[in-house]
């Protein structure tokens, strides 16, 4: 008997947990629901909680280079404090709601590349915790979706989408990391820019655009990057034409880095709706520079149902049996781990 709650306390004949989520991507703000499923053990025991994690798979820069490592932006306790019986199944359910900074995975149904995660942790009394793990995956909200789909309409191809560890500077970013989707330049850009990065920003009211360029380094001069960022409003979604809007907003940015070209660092020009009446100043990532001035709320628009620009421009059918085996790849490799821990 002794032997039996050693066991116990290593988790050898102890509960087991399966979390079970609802099928199907959520929004930024939206709701993960599903249950987790726990199987009693060899013997009665205490839940002290079940917690959810959502975690992420981020990329950070220092001086030795890159590396890659997971970072848990937010927890919740959605059950606790109750008895589970020795070979008793029980199904608790639970609503998780996203933080609005949460990564989009996919587009169009194509996976991004990005890699999010429910953990599962139960605290067992007298046991240490165990864990699972599942996939995550979150779509667009309609205003990100209405500035992917221009981009597309405008001729720039998905490349890339990677988290950054770190903050931009200017901004109110919430998160300790920012997605960077990476583009490929339309060709009336091609001569002027090496390659443009959006990264979304998504708060309760609407959403910070920020659009960064890299300049072609000049035949005396280095290349700069250039920061431009614009305010759309969730409720503004229907009835602006945002091609040109977003074609404006890259022009914008074109004109002004040329006008800066020779200032150091980075360039940030903040602008509402339509990039009108911005206000020029430096800043750039991880907290350093940028003014802290935000702009008013702007002007967005919705995507139409069924809209597919993006997903023959921005997001190629190319990416998306790469990046989805790449996801799979990392989840099946968690459990992997937790079966032999287990064991």
């Amino acid at each position: 008997m002794v032997f039996k709650r050693l066991l116990g306390s290593l988790g050898i004949g102890g509960p087991s947990v399966d979390t079970v989520l609802e099928a199907g991507a959520v929004a930024p703000g939206g709701d993960v629901t599903g249950e987790v499923r726990l199987r009693g053990g060899d013997g009665d025991v205490t839940i002290e909680h079940i917690t959810l994690e959502l975690v992420a798979r981020v990329e950070a820069e220092h001086d030795d280079g890159e590396s890659e490592g997971f970072v848990a932006f937010h927890r919740c306790a959605v059950a606790g404090g109750f008895r589970l019986s020795g070979g008793e199944d029980r199904a608790v359910p639970f609503a998780l709601t996203l933080p609005w900074e949460t990564p989009i995975t996919e587009l169009y149904g194509q996976e991004l590349g990005i890699v999010l995660g429910v953990r599962t942790e139960l605290g067992v009394a007298g046991a240490r915790d165990k864990g699972d793990l599942d996939p995550l995956a979150v779509r667009p909200l309609p205003a990100q979706e209405a500035v992917l789909e221009a981009l597309g309409q405008l001729g720039f191809g998905f490349r890339s989408a990677d988290l950054e560890l770190g903050r931009i500077g200017g901004t109110g970013q919430q998160l300790p990391f920012y997605q960077e989707i990476e583009l490929s330049l339309a060709p009336q850009y091609a001569h002027q820019l090496n390659e443009i990065e959006v990264t979304f920003l998504a708060g309760p009211t609407g959403l910070e655009v920020v659009l960064e360029a890299d300049k072609r380094d000049g035949f005396l001069s280095e290349g700069h990057d250039a920061l431009v960022r614009h305010t759309v409003g969730h409720h503004e979604v229907a009835g602006t034409d945002w091609n040109a809007e977003v074609d404006g907003w890259i022009r914008r940015l074109v004109e002004h880095r040329a006008a800066y070209g020779q200032a150091d660092g980075a360039l940030f020009v903040q602008g509402g709706h339509g990039g009108h009446d911005g206000h020029g100043g430096y800043g750039g990532h991880d907290g350093h520079g940028g003014d802290g001035h935000r702009s008013g709320p702007g002007v967005g628009t919705a995507v139409a149902a069924g809209a597919a620009g993006l997903a023959v421009g921005v997001v190629g059918a190319v990416v998306a049996a790469e990046v989805v085996d790449e996801v799979g790849d990392f989840f099946e490799g968690d459990e992997e781990e937790e079966r032999e821990d287990e064991g």
